[in-house]
């Protein structure tokens, strides 16, 4: 596949965005389902980690968006990835934001997007692992429904979290997506309080249930203040949240000004997010001070962005947007560079 993708890579960007995001996982899994499924697999850097009791093959893992509904885990674990998160996956099947919904901004190797949550509900999701041959890490990445007041946000995280956790290896709690009215206020005050303490109660709960340990994670936004990465670190620190993914996409156009589409709604991702990504990172370890480990993901683009991230205090990190441009080759380029950290 490595080799394969800069020759696919032309037709994929000739087409809309979507469309080719939608074909490219199709071609992946109808790959994977035949007897040419030795073209998907792209060598494995071993780079054994332990981490929250998983012994993590490398550092490196596809961030949650890819693949919303787990459709295609057998296609992307065969890519050379250290772990897998799916999602963001909702209690209720739905359809997302109008399109067009995204954007390339290729001169920044950048994407803007307004998804909205779209997926087939947590329920597919769910049988969709469970018909999975996967056996590599698996997180499941959950968020709110659209329709959902914002006084009942907690219940469908909860909802999420019960309907996952037999399935995840991790689980992250989705409040920073710029595309549902109303989430990110959840990284705040006696919002935020109410989710974790929701969280933890129902983690320790289902620990009881099923006999097995999974660690809850939260994925937090790159446009907070300094005060806010340190407002929220303490409430990380203070119930005891097993981890954090820094970050999720920005409002920020500040580093794609004048580019096409740069100024459509949604959240930007990719190359121009890696500094601004790695500023929120390094503060967020810094005000957490060793006591929460922390997922760095935003903008890596190559070995320097990636050993950053490490620098920054990331245990492991996540790519996404740049490996849309880059392909399977990114994977390998990252997590040679992180080991390489090691040696």
């Amino acid at each position: 596949m490595r080799a394969l993708y800069p020759l696919i890579r032309p037709i994929l960007f000739s087409m809309d965005p979507e469309k080719a995001h939608d074909l490219s996982l199709s071609m992946m899994g109808k790959l994977q389902d035949s007897p040419f499924r030795f073209i998907l697999n792209n060598q494995l850097v071993s780079d054994p980690f332990e981490l929250w009791g998983l012994q993590f093959p490398n550092r490196v893992g596809l961030a949650a968006g890819l693949d919303k509904n787990g459709r295609y885990l057998d296609a992307l674990g065969a890519l050379g990835f250290g772990f897998v998160e799916v999602g963001t996956v909702t209690p209720k099947p739905q359809a997302g934001n109008d399109k067009p919904r995204m954007f390339r901004l290729p001169e920044a190797e950048a994407i803007i997007n307004r998804m909205g949550f779209n997926n087939d509900g947590v329920d597919q999701l769910v049988e969709n692992i469970k018909g999975s041959e996967y056996k590599g890490i698996v997180g499941i990445n959950i968020g709110k429904n659209k329709t959902t007041p914002e006084e009942q946000a907690v219940d469908d995280y909860m909802i999420g979290m019960e309907k996952v956790f037999p399935y995840a290896d991790y689980i992250t709690v989705n409040i920073s997506s710029p595309n549902t009215p109303g989430l990110r206020e959840m990284q705040f005050g006696s919002l935020l309080d109410e989710l974790l303490k929701g969280i933890k109660d129902k983690q320790k709960q289902l620990v009881e249930q099923h006999k097995k340990q999974v660690p809850v994670l939260v994925k937090i936004a790159p446009d907070l203040s300094d005060e806010e990465i340190e407002k929220v670190a303490d409430s990380f620190v203070r119930f005891n949240i097993d981890g954090v993914i820094a970050t999720n996409t920005t409002l920020d156009r500040s580093t794609v000004k004048g580019f096409h589409h740069a100024d459509e709604a949604g959240g930007l991702s990719g190359r121009v997010l890696a500094d601004s990504s790695t500023q929120v990172l390094a503060k967020l370890n810094q005000a957490l001070q060793g006591n929460i480990p922390t997922i760095g993901v935003g903008g890596i683009h190559d070995a320097k962005s990636a050993v950053a991230k490490i620098q920054a205090g990331a245990s492991l990190v996540q790519i996404y947007s740049c490996f849309i441009y880059q392909g399977p080759a990114l994977i390998q380029e990252v997590a040679q560079a992180i080991k390489q950290l090691r040696s």
